[in-house]
């Protein structure tokens, strides 16, 4: 008794130590990077919303359980070892007493049934992985596999170990069976009852010692699991909890985080450029929280599966952003730790090549994270939304884009004329200002041009965007919606000359200044419309991006308004009887989700009901939609750059939809109708398209059925 308690205690004892000391040595990396205290405020001034987030992501494995067979798996491991952890204490009680029961349950038939049902559950869950990762083996599957670029031996290491935890447990508990000592009915513990009528042939002497052997190889196992842990990607287990508890909310999709250095938000005109950071242009630059994020990704793949950039043959992983940075992070952790400059002159070359290499350049600069990562990065938020453990690619991405683009002046060179032509002109294409009001001139009824302060009896300033009052395409939107307002009896008045870019392009693209420069301008001329939070007046905006900017990023400038996006307005004036879709269109029609209306906004009901509502339609979904669709291309600034390397995304998504032969492909963002419609258009030209396929908004499909005597194609809202 006093031998087995003596090396189980000296086993224990030994891991945490072990442990321990990697997990200080972790503490102090993640604290070397920037502060970020609006995570420790939100949490503290938000205890019920993140013990509702804890419960929910964390205990109830939400974004895991998408993932039918693997999400399953996962919880029932998961939920396995937090019963499990009666078994745990049980095994350190027999160190001490052969007849030890815990406390008040010790001798609960349940518990007994319930720790054996789990254990079998975690058995399961391990047989599940071990398929999975076989079937799904990067070295067959190449790219299609979600391990692709994961360190897959780890994996197996631990999914023996779990094994180990689980076939350890059973045998100890048999033969307790066996000799006595067990503190539950035997019955009801099931499994180990199994495991007991095998071992009862050996007799009552083996059976004691393989009852000792194997609780201190339960112990063994678990100590040695927790090193492993500490030392590998399944850190994850331990830094979960916590990397979710300072994720952002409601979630890391919509609004990009604001600029920010030493924990405060970057005032331009203060800036210091030799003290102040900008961007991510090192490891340390990066925040507590993002470095927090380096050490929780599991590595699983799931961003990486559904990224359209890596689907389509380009250099961006979203895991392997991660892993690069981390991998970087660790190997340059003695340089960010050293106490003085001697320390670090003394430290090993390697370790000095590591802390000067660029986070990012190309391979002949030795550089982290390659240009073309970054620079292939849509912003779709397609990785952040299946992330089980909240990492936030997105800001990580563009935190390296604005270091670039504003430290560096290191981008994509077509994305020069896009920012001068904002900074000149305030929209992208450079076009005079007085052209945003043109298409007004097109239909056969007034629309008011805010002078000054919107009218009382106006309900709505519609936001028109860039692209809805200067794109030829767009801009058939902009009539249909501006048309379909003026049928449903709402007043609404637009800014005509004086609405600018909202700015998302440039801060996107990684030019915070710029961004900043517009929002502000914006900010201004819509309080002076008296559009402020409060003044009972509302914003549509038909572009999503437009949408996002003026909702939700903003209020952090100081401009809090009223936005809801012309699908949702559309949908409510069906519902309410104020557009009667009477005029029947037979088509058959899939939706495209646009990722800054769904993803970004969770927007994904509106657009399908009012295509719903359009008697004679047939809607049937691409395999990839709403939370899992799959994006155009054109977000995170992509939209005024090439696309040189891979597969177009636009063409990726287009022959998603050819596949269900539709008649008309809709969806709900001027981006999308025109990358969506450039796809279409060179499928026609291939001849792998049906000639009277086409690309519209789901606000020119509601018009053509409100309007008497409109048809297929038709201008809409124009004069007659």
């Amino acid at each position: 008794m006093v031998l087995r308690m003596i090396v189980g205690l000296l086993l224990t004892f030994a891991a945490l130590a072990i442990a321990g000391r990697r997990v200080w040595w972790l503490k102090r990396l993640a604290f070397s990077g920037q502060p970020a205290p609006e995570r420790v405020a939100f949490a503290r001034t938000h205890p019920g919303t993140e013990v509702e987030t804890q419960l929910t992501e964390v205990v109830g494995q939400r974004k895991l359980l998408k993932w039918t067979v693997p999400g399953a798996a996962h919880a029932a491991t998961f939920w396995g070892f937090i019963v499990l952890l009666l078994t745990i204490i049980e095994a350190y009680g027999d160190l001490f007493s052969r007849t030890f029961a815990i406390p008040g349950i010790g001798h609960w038939a349940f518990i007994a049934f319930i720790e054996d049902l789990f254990a079998v559950g975690v058995l399961a869950g391990i047989i599940v992985f071990t398929v999975i990762r076989i079937r799904d083996n990067p070295d067959k599957e190449g790219r299609k596999s979600r391990f692709f670029g994961s360190h897959t031996r780890a994996a197996w290491v631990v999914l023996a170990m779990i094994a180990a935890v689980i076939i350890t447990l059973l045998i100890y508990r048999g033969a307790q069976q066996n000799t006595g000592v067990f503190p539950y009915p035997h019955a009801w513990a099931f499994a180990s009852w199994v495991v007991a009528q095998i071992l009862h042939p050996l007799g009552y002497g083996v059976n004691s010692v393989l009852e000792v052997v194997f609780i201190l190889a339960q112990i063994g196992v678990i100590m040695a699991f927790l090193v492993v842990v500490a030392y590998s990607k399944h850190l994850h287990i331990g830094l979960a909890p916590v990397n979710v508890m300072f994720s952002r909310r409601p979630n890391a999709l919509g609004p990009l985080e604001p600029m920010r250095s030493n924990g405060k938000v970057l005032d331009f005109e203060e800036a210091d450029p030799d003290t102040d950071v900008f961007g991510i242009g090192k490891i340390e630059d990066m925040t507590w929280k993002g470095l927090l994020d380096l050490g929780t990704c599991t590595e699983c793949g799931r961003c990486q599966s559904q990224c359209p950039a890596w689907a389509t043959g380009k250099p961006l992983s979203p895991k392997q952003v991660i892993l690069d940075l981390r991998d970087h992070a660790f190997a340059k952790a003695p340089y960010i730790l050293a106490a003085s400059d001697e320390a670090r002159d003394k430290l090993p070359e390697a370790v000095k090549a590591e802390a000067a290499r660029p986070l990012v350049g190309t391979k002949d600069q030795h550089g982290v994270i390659d240009p073309d990562v970054i620079w292939s990065c849509t912003n779709c938020g397609a990785c952040v939304e299946e992330c089980p453990v909240d990492i936030e690619h997105i800001d990580h991405i563009d935190g390296m884009r604005r270091h670039q683009v504003l430290v560096e002046s290191a981008f994509p060179q077509e994305a020069a004329t896009m920012l001068n032509n904002l900074e000149r002109r305030a929209n992208p294409w450079g076009m005079a200002e007085d052209r945003r009001a043109d298409w007004i001139t097109e239909l056969d009824f007034e629309v008011p041009v805010v002078d000054g302060k919107i009218g009382a009896e106006v309900e709505y300033l519609f936001w028109v965007g860039c692209a809805g009052a200067l794109d030829d395409r767009a801009k058939k939107t902009t009539k249909a919606i501006a048309e379909l307002l003026h049928t449903a009896g709402v007043t609404f008045a637009v800014l005509g000359p004086m609405e600018a870019c909202t700015g998302d392009p440039a801060r996107r693209l990684g030019n915070e200044f710029v961004f900043s420069m517009l929002a502000q301008q914006n900010i201004e001329t819509l309080n002076d419309a008296g559009l402020a939070a409060g003044s009972g007046k509302k914003i549509i905006a038909s572009c999503p991006h437009c949408f996002n900017t003026i909702a939700r990023e903003y209020p952090q400038l100081g401009g809090n308004y009223e936005v809801i996006h012309h699908t949702q307005l559309l949908a409510k004036l069906v519902e309410d009887g104020k557009l009667k879709p009477v005029n029947p269109v037979q088509e058959k029609i899939t939706y495209h989700d646009p990722c800054f209306l769904g993803r970004h906004n969770k927007v994904y009901t509106p657009p399908r009901e009012i295509i719903d509502a359009v008697p004679g339609t047939t809607a049937e979904e691409m395999h990839r939609c709403k939370s899992r669709g799959f994006c155009c291309g054109a977000g995170g600034a992509r939209m005024w750059l090439e696309e040189r390397i891979g597969k177009r995304i636009n063409t990726e998504r287009i022959d998603e939809a050819l596949a269900l032969d539709p008649d008309t492909v809709s969806t709900a963002c001027p981006y999308c109708l025109v990358m969506l419609g450039d796809a279409v258009n060179a499928k026609k030209a291939a001849g792998e398209a049906k000639e009277n396929l086409e690309v519209i908004d789901v606000a020119q499909l509601l018009v053509r059925s409100v309007r008497s005597g409109s048809s297929r194609g038709e201008e809409t809202g124009a004069k007659p």
